[in-house]
């Protein structure tokens, strides 16, 4: 059985309505029941920020979610290694009462000793969920197509939802209330700030980004964002991190060579020596800022150390976050009404 993503991620359950978590009605959950999480895009701004107040409910009395999911099992799909993603859905599942399944691409040839849809349809036949890390967005699509059960995008080249999920949870906690927020990305407009761009816009906050020429987000990222915020020009984008973090609230980097691109890294560091984070530029934002990153991170490179190890950086209270956020996640696609 194929799906399409688009049309599955959108999908209402008659008389369903997002609202909050926690003490809210159980059609809340009902609301994400089933779906795939491919793209922060996917989701309404009611229903991001239910996951987000549930992220908060279950980090605040885990015991009340403990075994919710008891007797369902998450696949774990990685074409790339991870420390983060990988650890965060393993223990979050097992908290909530599931098993997860680690399958790595050398165990199984994802594309190339099997193909995609027959991988996808052997799992969809055994699993009740599948998170994947592929290196092409085309992949999990096509995983997503090919099965019944919920698809989690847990990163691709072109979105990482699951970490923008814990920045904005991050930002909420530290912040408080995130409408009007100014959030600032200095650096590479890859599959991070993509996530950033498209929940910025859902949930009111001011993102501007700073990359080199030829190195900006995505033009169709921009513009969908430009549509869904509350007005377009609370989505900028400029070659000058000087004017990028004036006034932020939270300024966030990532690194300058991600996994694949080591062959361009003589180049990239050239193009972004420019744009290093550092205490100075720090100096220009608004005065009890908070530095972000979702690790891992190179001290010398995207941003100094004096930086990151601040008080004012909050990078590893985002990265204990992917666990509570994930945790809310799951509940939301794979709780039914008993669990409520």
């Amino acid at each position: 059985m194929t799906r399409s993503p688009a049309r599955l991620s959108h999908a209402r359950s008659e008389g369903t309505r997002p609202t909050g978590f926690g003490l809210a009605p159980v059609e809340a959950r009902a609301g994400l029941r089933g779906r795939d999480l491919l793209s922060i895009h996917n989701l309404t701004r009611g229903e991001l920020l239910a996951l987000l107040e549930l992220s908060a409910d279950i980090k605040q009395k885990p015991s009340r979610y403990a075994g919710r999911l008891s007797g369902k099992t998450l696949a774990l799909i990685f074409e790339k290694p991870s420390l983060r993603t990988r650890v965060s859905f393993d223990v979050a599942a097992h908290q909530l009462g599931a098993h997860s399944i680690y399958l790595a691409q050398r165990e199984i040839g994802l594309g190339q000793r099997e193909s995609i849809g027959d991988i996808a349809r052997t799992l969809d036949g055994m699993v009740d969920a599948l998170a994947a890390r592929t290196c092409a967005h085309g992949t999990v699509e096509e995983l997503a197509r090919a099965m019944t059960v919920p698809v989690i995008n847990a990163l691709s080249d072109r979105d990482h939802p699951c970490q923008a999920l814990a920045d904005f949870f991050t930002m909420q906690e530290v912040k408080g209330n995130l409408e009007g927020l100014r959030l600032a990305y200095v650096g590479d407009g890859n599959n991070v700030a993509t996530s950033l761009i498209e929940g910025a816009a859902l949930l009111g906050v001011r993102i501007s980004v700073a990359s080199p020429p030829g190195y900006e987000p995505p033009a169709d990222v921009l513009d969908w964002a430009r549509r869904h915020a509350a007005s377009p020009d609370m989505c900028q984008v400029t070659a000058s991190p000087e004017a990028a973090v004036q006034g932020a609230n939270a300024v966030y980097t990532d690194t300058w060579i991600s996994m694949g691109q080591e062959g361009d890294a003589t180049e990239r560091r050239r193009a972004f020596s420019g744009f290093q984070v550092t205490g100075r530029l720090l100096e220009l934002a608004a005065p009890e800022v908070v530095f972000m990153h979702c690790l891992p991170a190179h001290r010398g490179e995207e941003v100094a150390a004096d930086v990151i190890d601040s008080p004012r950086s909050v990078v590893f209270r985002q990265a204990e976050n992917r666990l509570h956020t994930e945790k809310a996640l799951l509940m939301a696609l794979l709780a039914s009404g008993d669990d409520a």
